[in-house]
Order: C-alpha cells, then structure tokens, then sequence
C-alpha cells in the first residue's frame, strides 16, 4: 500500500541488556533517631525497627513505579514498556483502518477544492485542459461553488460572531425584573476574553465557517493548553480528525484521533512542561500527503521545504480510545472486569512512542463517563459522520457550469479566429502553420491558383441560443439550491402585502434557517465546553477580567454553575434581514396597543436587534417628581373638578343648541311642505276651470262672450 508503513516496520533498538546485581541487605536510616529500615533481598520484605524495640514488617511494600498515581498523572510513565509497545501498534492499526474508511471523502474534498477555481489556470494544450489538446483551451471554472460558500460564510459570521462578544448569559433578570450583577459581570468577561485575550478565537472561528459550508462539517477542539496556560477554542481541519466514516456520532467512535503537525521545539517545549514524556525520539520522516492537502498547497502555492531534516514536523496522533489498561484496570469488588476506560493517547507516528496516557473522566466518576473535547460544526446532516456540504450539493452543477463555459468561450474563440484547410499544392511552403498577425501577412503559394479555391475556413459556429438557456437554467436551480437566489422583492407590484413579502424571503432562505439553527446548537456546546475548562482553571479568566467585579475563585465557579451560557445569536433569526423584519413587528404591535407594553423598553429592545451599542445612552434622563405637597395636591384635585363640570356644562350646551337647531329646522320643513300643498291646490283648481269653459264652449259656439264672462267671473277677472 502506497505511503502506508507495516505496525513492524520502524521499530526501536532494544536497550543493552544489563547484568544484574547480587542479592544484598539495603539499610536505610528513616527520619526519627532510632528507627531503621531494612529490605529483604530475597522477597523484599520491609521492616522497621522502633525505639520501643518493636518491628512493622511490611510484606508487599510500595515500589518507586507503584506510587499511588494522582487522577491526571501521566500513566505513560508508570506502564511497562511492552505494554506501551503493544497499545502503540493496536491504536496505529485501528487509526489506520479509520483513514481508510474515509479516503473516498477525501477524494471528493480534494476535487471540490479545484471546483472553487481559486487557482490560477491558463489556457493550455495539455489534454487535461479540454477535449482535446488544442492550444488556447480555455480552463476557466463557474463560481456558483465558490459563490455559495462565500455567501453563506459572511451571513454566518455575521450571526455567530456579533461585535460585542458570542456569548450570552440567559439569566440577566431576577424574578422581580431587576438586572442581576452577577450575570452581567460574567457575560462581560467571557466576550472580552473570547474578543481580546483570546485574540485567535474570532479569525480561527472565521476559517471554520468557510470550511464548514464548502465540506459539511467543521470541528472544534476545547482545552485547558498546557502551553498558554488559558482555555483554547481552536478549530480543527476536518481531514485532521480521523473517524471511522461508518459512525454517525463522536461520542460513539470507538476511537476519535485528532493528527497534530507539531515543531520539534514545540514537542520539547510540551516535554518540559510535562505534558509528555521526556523520552528521545527518532527523526521524523518526510511528510506523506493526503488528497486534501496536496490540493491546498496547490491552491496556495506553496511546497513543503525538505532541505533540512531538523525542520521537518513531528506527526501527532492524538486518540481518545478506551483501554483495559495494565496496572489501572476497571474492577468491580475487588476483581477485574475487563471492562475498557476512557483514555487520551498520543503516539509519535515516526517512532511509534507513546508520549502520554491520561484518564479522560472526571474524578470521582464512578460511571468512568468520557469527556468531550470536539464539536461538530454540521451544515446537513449526512448518510456517515462525514456530512454534506455545498462541495457535494453543488459540485456537479459546478462541474456542468465549467464545462459549458468553457465550451462557450472556445466556440467563441474559434467562431472569431477559426481554422482552415489546405490544398496540397501549397505543401511547398516551408511551414503549415499560418497564422497572420493584426495588422501583419504572410506569403502563400497558390500555383497561379486563386487564393479562395486553396483554403476553406472549417465550418466552426458559435453556442445555439437553445444551449445558453440551458446553462441559465442549470445556473439558476444550482443557486436556489445552495442558498444565493436573489430574493427579487422590490420589483413587481408595488402595493404587495407584507405578508407576502415576508413568505418570499422566508421561503427563499428555509435551508439556511436550517443550517444556522445547527450552527447555534453546535456554539452551545462548545460554550458549555469551555465552562468546564473555565471551572478547571478559573484563574485564566479572573486575572484578566475586564468588568469592576473582584472575581474570587469560588464566586466564579458559583457563577458558572448557576448561570445558563448561551450563544448570542438568534437560532430563530438566521439573517439580519429577519431581525429587522422582527424589530419592525414589535415596533407596530407597541404603537397598536400603546398602554400594553412599556414604550422605553421596546425601542431598547428594536436598537439591540439591530446592532446599535450602548442603547440606553440615547434615552433621555428621566425626570425626578418631588414629592408632593397636600395643598398642591388639593388645588388640583379641585382645577380637575372644575374642568370636569365645565366639559359636562359645556357638552349640554351643545346638546340644548343642536336640539333647537334640529326643531327650527323640522318646522321650516313643514313650512315648506304646507306651501307647496298650497300652490299645487290652486294649480289644480285653475285646470278644472279651464277645463269646465272649454266643454261650455265646445257645447255653446254662439255663446262666447257669455262663457268667456262666465270663465272671467270664475278666474275673478271680471
């Protein structure tokens, strides 16, 4: 197997042997002035004379390797060398198999790199580089991966690393909704120390992010660093953390190995601090690659320097395993039950040494419960422990992109600067490349030929209108799938209802409301991680506590204890867009129904929301009421009164004058209605009349005069 050493392959000299001493009585004078202590030399008997003549005889006494060993000793120390050797080589065996179970990942992860396209490709003629060796290919890659990524890295920076500081204390208020110091103080420490002490938290959880949309998952390793002196959050690459691909959850690994490329001044700097055994280790070898890495140091343009042995790296294997471990094993009553404890081993790969052995429970466990020490960053969930990110939700998209662009670009290319053929006449020119230079020409045999009839243009046309719609659409699905559709909400009608504003964007952003409810569980967990390292050295945090609160280290630890620790970040709110959209509703409810919420309040909360620092410094100072004064308060009492039978006097005087106004008005109504029965009554009376003298005429033509008399005397004319 290539770049894979056998377990038997580098193996240690063994030491000279030594030819051991003759049997002898050791004497040995004890502290008080008469007592001596003598050891048998056959059975190692012990025994103590005392002044009062009397012997202790001790038959099983401690040995220098058998000291009772506190809960984080270094067991590594006080195992045999045989059973080093052979926990060396399971554990070598085991993370072997575990690199394997995953090599197909670090296959695609290594492809998934160039799907970006942040190396720099020129056109070439390699045969790599298109469909056929032609020189001037195009080698240009679609940015739909690398666009996704970028996106959903800024958004979750922006969610997960606020200005001010991660971390939240849930707890602020008492009961009686005064602000509790104590909380306070607490929450203002840990984001100065995870801002500002911890300098390298906020740019190292920065590359997790990326890292964690391009390949599924990211990790992050918790610890008290023996180096620092200080808790440590630190991120952890994943092709770093060796799991069997076919678990599904790091608590469940029979084995999680962390690989460390460590300077030898740092290995001896850890040696000195005891952290690992002061023991000789060989030269390490030359570093082996993996996909992964080769890939980014392509990427980046760097090759690992071997001119000097004395600068090459020591491979770290940080496992935490369980172990039945010789000397410290699980017993239950008295007898041994086989029973494997949870353990951190770390192994010099080269040397195959084992430098340290430390219990990984908490003392005084009696369940033997293993402490945690990654988190695991998740974008979606996958099949194995290794999950899914944009690199296999988009790569063949990316890929199909890639292609159509480049065959879009040398369509173009050969459309404009296109081949041609030959006839064989022209085979006497020196050379067959004819290429003429802007603004230049060249000389061609033609044999008295015209030049049209010896040379053809090869019939190259450009891309169909049918395939750039087609690559449109694949563009388009591939961005509504990785999360960076433009949600189109300002165009189209202009009166649309906010509701249906806001189930656009809701719809538009599901999967990265998603992802980021996962990243705010996964912050969680690390907060509670680094709780515990807080409470193991809460001197880290004290010594450099930024509020006024004289920190005692029992009042510290009370506080860790008492207090829920939380992210800053809103699982809910997966955008800034969402929290102004949820600032604007609150701000609506609070005008609707003024006297249900306290004014003051919901604008500190809106400014919070939106990210404005140091909010109550905007409020105006409140204004202080004397007390008081009984006459004063009497007078008003009375002005209150007065004003009072004033609005009621002047209320029935409107009443009084609308009602007159509303009888004046019924009687010119009735008025006018009896005037008009009037006039309509003579009207009527007068077409009778006329109507009575025409019939009289009709029946008397010769007495005119009479009837016209008659008419007049009746119309009172006469």
């Amino acid at each position: 197997m290539s770049g894979v050493f056998p377990p038997n392959a580098l193996r240690l000299a063994p030491p000279p042997e030594q030819p051991l001493p003759e049997a002898m009585d050791v004497l040995i004078q004890a502290d008080g002035p008469n007592d001596a202590v003598r050891v048998d030399s056959e059975d190692g008997t012990l025994s103590i004379e005392t002044e009062d003549g009397g012997v202790i005889v001790d038959f099983a006494p401690q040995r220098n390797g058998d000291k009772p060993s506190r809960h984080g000793d270094n067991l590594a120390e006080k195992v045999a060398a045989g059973a080093l050797g052979a926990i060396a080589e399971q554990l070598l065996l085991g993370i072997q198999t575990d690199i394997e179970s995953r090599r197909q990942w670090l296959e695609t992860r290594a492809k998934g790199l160039k799907l970006l396209g942040l190396e720099l490709e020129e056109p070439g003629a390699d045969v790599g580089s298109g469909s056929v060796a032609i020189d001037g290919l195009s080698r240009v890659r679609h940015p739909v991966l690398l666009e996704a990524v970028l996106r959903f890295n800024a958004n979750a920076r922006g969610e997960l690393l606020p200005a001010n500081g991660p971390v939240k204390v849930a707890d602020k208020l008492r009961p009686d909704g005064s602000s509790d110091a104590l909380a306070e103080a607490l929450e203002e420490d840990l984001n100065f120390y995870l801002t500002t002490v911890a300098s390298e938290y906020y740019p190292d959880t920065d590359r997790l992010l990326f890292e964690v949309g391009f390949s599924g998952c990211g990790f992050k390793k918790v610890y008290n660093c023996p180096i620092r002196r200080r808790p440590v959050s630190e991120s952890v690459a994943a092709e770093d953390l060796i799991v069997s691909n076919a678990v599904t959850d790091l608590r469940n690994a029979p084995r999680v190995t962390h690989v460390i490329k460590m300077r030898p001044n740092v290995l001896k700097r850890m040696q000195i601090a005891g952290a690992y055994r002061d023991i000789a280790l060989i030269t390490p070898n030359a570093d082996i690659q993996n996909a992964v890495e080769m890939q980014k140091s392509t990427i980046q343009g760097v090759r690992p320097s071997e001119a000097d042995e004395r600068d090459r790296d020591y491979t770290i294997y940080e496992c935490y395993t369980d172990l039945d471990l010789e000397g410290f094993e699980h017993k239950d009553k008295g007898e041994k039950t086989g029973l494997g404890l949870p353990y951190r081993v770390v192994i010099e790969k080269d040397s195959r040494q084992i430098l340290e052995i430390r219990r990984n429970w908490d003392e005084g466990d009696e369940t033997y419960t293993a402490k945690s020490r990654f988190v695991k960053y998740p974008y979606v969930p996958g099949i194995g422990f290794y999950d899914i990110g944009l690199v296999q939700i988009l790569g063949n998209a990316a890929m199909t992109l890639t292609a159509g662009w480049r065959e879009t670009i040398d369509a173009g290319m050969f459309a404009n600067f296109p081949g041609f053929i030959y006839a064989k006449q022209t085979g006497r020119q020196n050379t067959n490349e004819f290429r003429v230079s802007p603004g230049g020409g060249i000389g061609l045999e033609t044999n008295n030929q015209p030049i049209s009839n010896m040379i053809m243009p090869l019939p190259y046309k450009d891309i169909s209108a049918a395939f750039a719609t087609f690559l449109d659409s694949v563009a388009s699905t591939a961005q509504r799938v990785g999360g960076t559709a433009e949600v189109q909400i300002s165009e189209g009608r202009q009166d649309a209802p906010v509701g249906t504003t806001l189930a656009l964007i809701e719809q538009a952003t599901k999967i990265e409301g998603a992802v980021h409810k996962r990243l705010h569980a996964a912050q969680a967990e690390e907060f509670q991680l680094l709780k515990e390292c807080f409470r193991e050295n809460p001197e880290a945090l004290i010594s450099v506590a930024k509020s006024d609160r004289q920190w005692s280290a029992e009042e510290f630890i009370r506080a860790l204890d008492d207090k829920s620790i939380v992210p800053q970040a809103d699982p809910n709110t997966p955008s800034h867009m969402h929290r102004l959209m949820k600032a604007m509703a609150i701000k609506q409810l609070q005008m609707a129904n003024p006297p249900m919420y306290n004014a003051k309040a919901v604008d500190e909360r809106i400014l919070n929301m939106i990210g404005v620092n140091d909010p109550e410094t905007l409020f105006a100072p409140e204004q202080q009421n004397p007390m008081a004064n009984p006459a004063v308060m009497g007078k008003a009492a009375e002005l209150a009164l007065k004003s009072k039978d004033l609005q009621l006097r002047e209320k029935d005087l409107n009443f009084d004058q609308q009602h007159r106004m509303e009888t004046l008005q019924l009687e010119r109504d009735k008025m006018r209605h009896e005037t008009q029965t009037e006039r309509e009554q003579i009207a009527s009376d007068e077409r009778l009349a006329e109507m009575e003298t025409l019939r009289d005429i009709i029946s008397h033509p010769q007495g005119l005069d009479e009837a016209e008399r008659a008419r007049r005397t009746v119309l009172g004319q006469g």
